[in-house]
Parts: structure tokens; C-alpha cells; sequence
């Protein structure tokens, strides 16, 4: 082969390496990201009118991962006995630092009609409530980004379908 050909190979390879690249990390993330735990510790109520109430949940992210991800979006929704009594998202961007534990807070509101079950389960006896937690949450890394969901009930994971 001559200086010429090589040179053609060589460049024309060039165009591919890049994008095959890419594609080579985006197919490790997923073998590579493990998924944060996500655990609600606490949930703080707070009047906001007669007919409504602000609950603030403390929620804290655990990264298993041994590189900083960013929780890019976070939804969440609050149920109690079953029934839906809450939902939101962050509005801004979280870095969870690698193998390191972040809280966060996340504010709901809840209307009385959704009110009655809290109170029906709380008087009703037993030391918690029967909650759960479910939502969804984007991850990036700076090796892509990746959606992953989570539940849990009563503070521990629930058995997901």
C-alpha cells in the first residue's frame, strides 16, 4: 500500500471513531450506574389554609456509584392507605457526590379530601401511618444519563410488578 491509501484509511477511519465511541459508553452505563437508593425518612405537616396542608418530605439519595451523579429531574408521588395525597418535582438539579449520602427536602401539598385518610390511619392506631413513595428520577453522569424509578412503602423497598 502506498502513503496515500494508508493516509485515506486512516482519516476515513477517523469519522467512525468518535460516534462508535460513544455509543461503547453510553452501552457501559448501564452495566456500569447502579441505581441510588432512594428512602423517605421523615414528612412534616405544616397548615396552609383551611383546606389545604403543606407536607415537607425529607428524602435522602444514596450514591453507590464511585463517581458524583446528578439527579437531573425527580418526581414523586405520596400515597396513603392506597390512595394518592400528594405529588411534585425539584426544580433544580441535585449532585449526589460519589459513595456519599445527599438529603433533600421536597414539598407536597395536600387538599382535606385527601386529608381524611391521613387522619383516619393515624387514629386508627400503630406507631406509622401505612404509606408509600414511588416516583421517577433522571441521572446524569458525565458519561450520559440514564431514568431509573423507585418505591418504597413504610420505609422499606416495595415489591415492584
Amino acid at each position: 500500500m502506498d502513503k496515500g491509501t494508508l493516509k485515506k484509511a486512516a482519516t476515513g477511519g477517523g469519522k467512525w471513531f468518535l460516534p462508535v465511541l460513544a455509543f461503547f459508553f453510553a452501552a457501559c452505563l448501564g452495566m456500569v450506574l447502579e441505581k441510588p437508593l432512594v428512602t423517605l425518612h421523615r414528612v412534616t405537616a405544616s397548615p396552609r389554609s383551611l383546606t389545604q396542608v403543606d407536607l415537607l418530605l425529607d428524602i435522602e439519595v444514596k450514591n453507590p456509584n464511585r463517581f458524583d451523579i446528578t439527579l437531573a429531574s425527580f418526581e414523586y408521588t405520596v400515597f396513603l392507605k392506597g390512595e394518592t395525597i400528594g405529588s411534585g418535582s425539584l426544580e433544580k438539579e441535585l449532585l449526589v457526590p460519589a459513595a456519599a449520602t445527599t438529603r433533600l427536602q421536597a414539598p407536597v401539598t395536600a387538599g382535606f379530601k385527601d386529608l381524611g385518610a391521613i387522619l383516619a390511619a393515624v387514629l386508627a392506631g400503630g406507631d406509622k401511618p401505612p404509606y408509600a413513595f414511588e416516583g421517577k428520577a433522571t441521572i446524569a453522569t458525565s458519561f450520559g444519563s440514564r431514568e431509573f424509578t423507585f418505591s418504597r412503602e413504610e420505609g422499606r423497598p416495595r415489591k415492584e410488578p
